[in-house]
């Protein structure tokens, strides 16, 4: 008996789900959670053990694990309301260039809904278990925050500090004192770095992986052109976005995890490459995108759920 026992728990899988960042993009994963959540009948924080984002990946994640919310009230953040408030700056910029004096917004927007969401509340506080990251600028090295190994961490701190992306908004001083910035800049899908620690976690090394992705720029990029770029040039033309959309961890994961492993991710399409384009017509866009990932993926996710 004891041996069939031990059998059955070789074969349980734990399920964790990483978010990408992405800006507004992420919305498109927030549509097809919520689809995900309506067909299934089955709450996304019920559905998997462990959830683990980066930059707007991190904020959507923590409200999963933190609050057991439903997609449908997380995407209320992501309101046109919302996002003004986050994206808000008491000095001019030019919205159409990358090249600016000072990050685009301040940020007393997105801490101040922070603050309504989590309050003081820690890591060690969540209903399940929680990662993100960010990137250390004084010590040159990526910091890891979970409810396991930084229990003491609030989640305003560690979200705050993983979504201060470079140019979009300042860098961030967290309670310790320590400066980070986006953790885009480590890696924009957290799925190996997700892995590593949720096999310590979990306790297990039997692990499913949802990914979801926040839609890739393939708009094709002159290769003569780019001969006479410096450094203005490159960032003109999407040098952040090559690196942001990535996706060689997408074909380790891949590689290394074959049917525990599922992708969920697309070219942008007609959705805007810049990530805080919060428009009403490019929220459509990125709403039809999210619906259109649902029709493709829609059965494999309801099958992954429920193995």
């Amino acid at each position: 008996m004891k041996n069939f026992f031990s059998f059955l728990s070789s074969i349980s899988y734990k399920k964790i789900i990483c978010i990408d960042g992405g800006g507004v993009r992420t919305i498109a994963g927030l549509i097809f959670l919520k689809k995900l959540e309506a067909e299934s009948g089955k709450k996304i924080a019920d559905c998997f053990d462990m959830f683990i984002g980066t930059s707007a990946g991190a904020f959507n994640a923590a409200c999963f694990a933190y609050g057991g919310f439903t997609a449908e009230k997380i995407k209320r953040y992501w309101s046109k309301s919302y996002l003004d408030q986050i994206m808000k700056s008491s000095f001019f910029w030019d919205k159409a260039s990358l090249i600016q004096a000072r990050p685009r917004y301040e940020n007393q927007g997105r801490l101040k809904m922070l603050d309504e969401v989590f309050k003081s509340h820690k890591l060690k506080e969540s209903n399940k278990p929680f990662l993100c990251y960010a990137y250390d600028i004084e010590n040159r090295m990526h910091s890891v925050f979970d409810t396991k190994n930084t229990p003491e961490i609030t989640f305003k701190d560690a979200i705050a500090a993983s979504s201060a992306a470079p140019m979009y908004f300042p860098s961030y001083k967290m309670q310790n004192n320590s400066w980070m910035i986006d953790g885009s800049i480590v890696t924009n899908n957290p799925t190996l770095i997700g892995y590593a620690y949720s096999k310590k976690i979990l306790e297990t090394n039997n692990i499913k992986i949802l990914s979801i992705g926040a839609g890739q720029n393939k708009t094709k990029i002159e290769g003569q052109s780019s001969t006479h770029w410096g450094g203005v040039g490159w960032l003109r033309n999407d040098i952040m976005g090559m690196m942001l959309d990535s996706e060689i961890h997408n074909e380790i994961s891949d590689n290394l995890f074959n049917e525990n492993y599922l992708r969920i991710n697309s070219p942008l399409g007609k959705v805007n490459k810049m990530l805080d384009d919060n428009s009403e017509e490019n929220l459509e866009k990125i709403h039809l995108m999210g619906m259109e990932w649902w029709s493709e993926f829609g059965d494999e996710a309801l099958k992954f759920i429920d193995l």
